[in-house]
């Protein structure tokens, strides 16, 4: 205020120079019209916040839903290319048994043991065999017999057959002509000490006749299995497996045993028919535990 009072006086006083739009007016008009001025622009200066004071105070826009950064977003999955199906990555491969060989042992001229009053150890195990089929059927497993009549596979075919599927059980069957009556004996392979490569030949090809040798262990604790569930069943057959070299069994590529039934030399059949599904139910839960065990450990 003051320092417009000062350009008032300097500017109303006679020796001032007039401006272009002031000439002519008496200088006490030009005082009258420059006070009016100065008082008038000091009242529109005066209320200009008061104005301007709402807008400064008026509510902010709403924000907008922060967005991730573009670098952070996912693009789009891009649709597969035309005739190209989309397929899933194969799973691995998963180890499993789903066969079991079964093994009549001896059949047509060969009729094994054989009692005082005529009954044939070869008729007594194929019985045997057909109960375990159906047993092992049922529970969901693929069953072979090495002769489904009074036939007489060799060693060799019978072992063909055992070697040619991919996961299987082999058991071969056998009633003996001693023993006590009603029990039955379980035999895996023994573990024999051989000399450097003496299992393989000089083409690295296993020998067919130590085929076994590789499934010791596996052979031995479905042994263990098989007699526990005998044991169960037929009082005074042992609860421990036997090993003995079973010739059948050298020269088969799978876990592998042999059931003996005891004995032909009882004078009659009837109770060894008897034994039949128990023996036929104690593979089955048997080789149902085995598996388990081989397909979680893989031994």
């Amino acid at each position: 205020m003051l320092e417009n009072w000062k350009i008032f006086k300097r500017t109303c006083s006679p020796d001032s120079y007039d401006s272009g739009i002031l000439v002519g007016v008496p200088s006490k008009l030009k005082r009258l019209i420059f006070l009016w001025v100065i008082v008038t622009a000091q009242a529109v200066a005066a209320q200009a916040p008061a104005v301007q004071t709402p807008a400064a105070q008026a509510p902010a826009a709403p924000a907008q839903t922060a967005q991730p950064p573009a670098a952070t977003q996912q693009p789009p999955l891009a649709p597969p290319a035309t005739g190209q199906p989309v397929t899933e990555a194969p799973a691995p491969p998963q180890k499993s048994l789903p066969v079991v060989v079964l093994d009549p042992g001896h059949g047509g001229a060969d009729a094994g043991a054989r009692g005082s009053t005529g009954i044939a150890e070869s008729d007594v195990v194929l019985s045997y065999a057909r109960l375990m089929r159906i047993s092992l059927e049922a529970q969901g497993l693929r069953v072979i017999l090495t002769r489904q009549a009074n036939d007489n596979p060799s060693f060799d075919d019978r072992s063909k057959i055992a070697n040619a599927p991919h996961g299987a059980i082999f058991i071969t069957l056998h009633v003996s002509s001693t023993g006590q009556p009603g029990t039955v004996r379980v035999y895996s392979m023994p573990k024999i000490a051989l000399p450097q490569n003496a299992a393989t030949t000089h083409g690295g090809l296993l020998n067919w006749d130590r085929a076994q040798f590789g499934f010791i262990e596996q052979s031995r604790r479905l042994a263990e299995l098989v007699q526990i569930q005998m044991a169960q069943r037929f009082h005074g057959s042992s609860e421990t497996p036997f090993e003995a070299p079973v010739r059948q069994l050298r020269t088969v590529a799978a876990p592998a045993v042999a059931i003996e039934v005891s004995s032909v030399s009882i004078p009659d059949r009837a109770p060894l028919d008897q034994m039949g599904p128990g023996l036929a139910d104690g593979v089955a839960r048997a080789i149902v535990a085995f598996r388990t065990i081989y397909e979680t450990r893989g031994n």
